[in-house]
């Protein structure tokens, strides 16, 4: 081999050991960092937050509770929406059911309302409610007890000036309930809904009451929860009511709405009501007699009530007060009625 060819040789083997170790240094160098990828994980973050187990009490079915909507404009915000209240009544009536006042299917009713409360914002509390054994329509129910479901505004002092809106949520034994009395509240949470974005000046208290359902003849067997809660308000709560109504079955429909106060008692708080009715054009039928809602129990206590609602129906306490009896036109008046009326009246 002559000089010229070992050369040639020596520099191709050269050339040959750089092409290796570079190709050695590409594929292997510990120091080399992935490149970042621009596709976003689906798992989950780790929350501090979240329960170590499903709440026990909670029901499968049950939907979650609704959170309030993002801010808006007030015009889009406090606008009274059917579409909510009705998904309450068939949550209630559809799936829950008869929910007589101490059974197992009112607390679970209870608790689903206690938890859209909380959900819009409010202090939530359960005041218990015993309730004799008796008859209520014509089927024998047990002693137990029953709640009422109080929401407050934030910073609530119910020792000044306030209103409250209350919604019986008990049935009768055998009777879904959706006019009787799913209907008053899927209006009373709607309700919150709008004072929970735009809070009125006079502070609105929101009350479900339990076992609103008779167990026998006569008023100490009607009306449970709302006459224990009067009882214990005390006099400086009395003395600061502006007003309580009462939405119980409100979702009949007909010429106009029926608005009533109850015999013996002030019509100051029906009358006003009445007259946001007459600015919205919307026809009210006005009665002084009522005595079958929790408005009566304020009444008799000489404090200011009236109670929306009564249009005679087929399905009243039977198997028949199923979500298709409610006609959402009339939920829309009643609804428009109080809201004007609350974020409009002054103290």
């Amino acid at each position: 081999m002559g000089v010229a060819q070992r050369w040639v040789r020596v520099v191709i083997a050269g050339v040959l050991l750089v092409m290796v170790g570079c190709t050695q240094e590409s594929t292997s160098s510990p120091t080399d960092e992935p490149a970042p990828s621009t596709e976003r994980s689906t798992e989950p973050s780790p929350s501090p937050t979240t329960p170590a187990s499903p709440d026990p009490t909670q029901d499968a079915t049950e939907p979650p509770a609704e959170e309030p909507p993002a801010d808006g404009p007030p015009a889009e915000r406090a606008a009274f929406d059917r579409d909510r209240a009705m998904k309450v009544v068939r949550f209630l009536a559809g799936e829950i059911g008869p929910r007589e006042g101490s059974s197992a299917a009112f607390r679970r009713a209870a608790h689903y309302v206690g938890r859209r409360f909380t959900a819009l914002g409010y202090d939530v509390a359960r005041q218990p409610v015993p309730v004799p054994a008796g008859n209520s329509w014509g089927i024998d129910v047990p002693a137990g007890t029953s709640y009422n479901v109080i929401a407050d505004p934030e910073g609530f002092e119910p020792r000044e000036p306030h209103i409250i809106v209350g919604a019986h949520l008990d049935t009768v034994p055998q009777a879904p309930g959706a006019e009787d009395n799913a209907s008053g509240v899927g209006s009373v949470l709607e309700l919150a809904r709008l004072a929970s974005l735009e809070q009125p000046e006079v502070p609105v208290r929101f009350i479900a009451f339990g076992a609103e359902e008779p167990r026998g003849e006569g008023d100490a067997l009607h009306h449970f929860g709302s006459q224990l809660y009067v009882r214990e308000m005390g006099r400086a709560q009395q003395q600061v009511l502006v007003a309580m109504v009462s939405l119980d079955r409100v979702g009949i429909r007909g010429p106009d709405v029926p608005l009533c106060s109850a015999p013996g008692g002030a019509t100051d708080t029906r009358d006003a009501v009445a007259r946001t009715a007459r600015q919205l054009d919307i026809e009210v039928d006005l009665c002084d007699d009522n005595t079958t809602s929790d408005h009566w129990s304020f009444t008799k206590a000489g404090l200011p009530s009236a109670r929306f609602g009564s249009i005679p129906y087929d399905g009243y306490h039977s198997a028949g007060d199923v979500p298709s009896v409610i006609d959402e036109t009339q939920i829309q008046r009643v609804g428009r009625i109080m809201w004007r009326w609350l974020s409009t009246r002054r103290s």
